[in-house]
């Protein structure tokens, strides 16, 4: 691997290693392409976990190119991918050096960037020049402070610059950051062949059921409190309000899976709630048509994780100023609220998440530039609040009326004609 000087497997404190958790991240982009593409996979070793999540996530028309880490040579790696049978070995290609490869759809670093920003700089330079129009590069880089000699603030402003997405990883020893960049616009009909991305974030509970990681910072506080006043008043009982708030308040950033329609056609809701209303209207913001609009309002009972409604690219986000008024009340059209701007092969699609009497916190985590499968998890507003859907009017029929229910992500609320 060329730029051995700015991935490392040691940072300034010891060993960095990539675990199963941040190796799942780092090949998310792959794990979700569902058509035919192309991948490479640079710097891994036959242990790898990173090598291991990337094969796993493989389809049958997919091909992944592997360049082996230094000092390890090509010949381990292809004896540990004709070990792992015909149908692995069939498609993945184990060359000697990186200059060997060809372009692809997904390149992923499978080592953690803890060199200087110079060294950096010039392996992302570098690896960028394997990727196809539209496609993404995946790196990861020491989350913990002072553990690299500027890679990390390095790939922040590569982020800041051509990023799409980045996770969190602290599930892993030392914590990774992992980014996602991309370099040329991706076509907003990719979009479609995408499932919803994994959040390693999200924590979960059960099978079915996870804890959007808001939950579990915000757990993590009345339990800390709750310590802190067993300890400063012993006698006391008070510690019992905040350590029993703590599973409430988890269970309020309740995160479920959701099965989502494949129909192409169908239009899903972007939050749990019911409908409050379904409106032909003009809004100046979005361009000069007319749109549809179904509003939903979420009580503090509700799933409070949005979701896109359709598949698209994030092509505006902007936030409106605003009160705080009971998002029930027609005044809540006023409410402070973020508007995520969507581009789809259909038309533009606007999401807005309002905040309500209560709500006073919307979490986005869209950049633009980044592509949503539909269904997949964006954001979520804390406590009562409202989402609405803007679609083009002579593009989609409404399926709800006022005073229905609806799921996020699975129930259909408006068709594509």
């Amino acid at each position: 691997m060329t730029q051995s000087s700015a991935v490392r497997t040691t940072g300034r404190s010891g060993p960095v290693r990539i675990g199963e958790r941040a190796a799942r991240t780092l090949v998310a982009e792959l794990a979700r392409i569902n058509d035919a593409k192309a991948a490479l996979l640079v710097g891994v070793n036959p242990d790898s976990a990173v090598l291991a999540a990337a094969i796993e996530a493989l389809l049958p028309g997919d091909r992944l190119t592997v360049v082996p880490a230094e000092p390890f040579g090509a010949a381990a790696l292809r004896e540990h991918v004709t070990a792992q049978g015909r149908w692995v070995a069939d498609r993945v290609n184990v060359v000697d050096s990186l200059a060997e490869a060809e372009a692809a759809g997904v390149v992923v670093a499978g080592e953690v960037f803890t060199g200087t920003a110079e060294a950096t700089r010039s392996a992302v330079e570098g690896l960028a020049k394997y990727l196809t129009d539209g496609a993404m590069l995946s790196v990861a880089t020491v989350a913990t402070p002072g553990r690299t000699e500027g890679a990390a603030a390095e790939l922040a402003r590569q982020d800041a610059l051509y990023g799409v997405g980045a996770d969190l990883v602290l599930r892993n020893s030392p914590p990774v950051r992992v980014y996602r960049l991309r370099f040329s616009p991706a076509d907003p009909a990719t979009a479609d062949r995408l499932a919803p991305a994994y959040r390693p974030s999200s924590v979960p509970v059960t099978r079915g059921m996870h804890i959007d990681s808001n939950g579990v910072a915000a757990a993590g506080i009345a339990l800390g409190l709750a310590a802190l006043a067993r300890v400063a008043r012993p006698s006391s009982k008070l510690w019992l309000l905040p350590a029993l708030a703590a599973g409430p308040v988890a269970a309020f950033f309740r995160d479920p899976e959701r099965d989502v329609p494949e129909d192409p056609s169908a239009v899903v809701a972007s939050a749990d709630g019911k409908v409050l209303s379904v409106q032909r209207l003009y809004d100046e913001r979005f361009g000069d048509g007319e749109w549809l609009r179904v509003a939903v309002f979420l009580s503090v009972l509700d799933v409070h994780v949005n979701r896109s409604p359709v598949a698209g690219k994030v092509v505006d986000y902007f936030v409106a100023d605003g009160g705080f008024v009971n998002a029930m009340k027609p005044d809540a059209e006023h409410n402070v609220a973020a508007y995520t701007v969507l581009d789809t092969a259909r038309g533009p699609v606007v999401v807005a998440q309002r905040t309500g009497l209560i709500a006073r916190r919307i979490v986005q985590r869209a950049p633009i530039g980044a592509l949503l499968a539909k269904g997949e998890r964006f954001g979520l507003i804390r406590f009562g609040s409202r989402t609405d859907v803007y679609l083009p009017a002579d593009a989609a029929d409404p399926l709800v009326g006022p005073g229905d229910k609806v799921v996020g992500g699975s129930t259909v609320i408006a068709r594509w004609r």
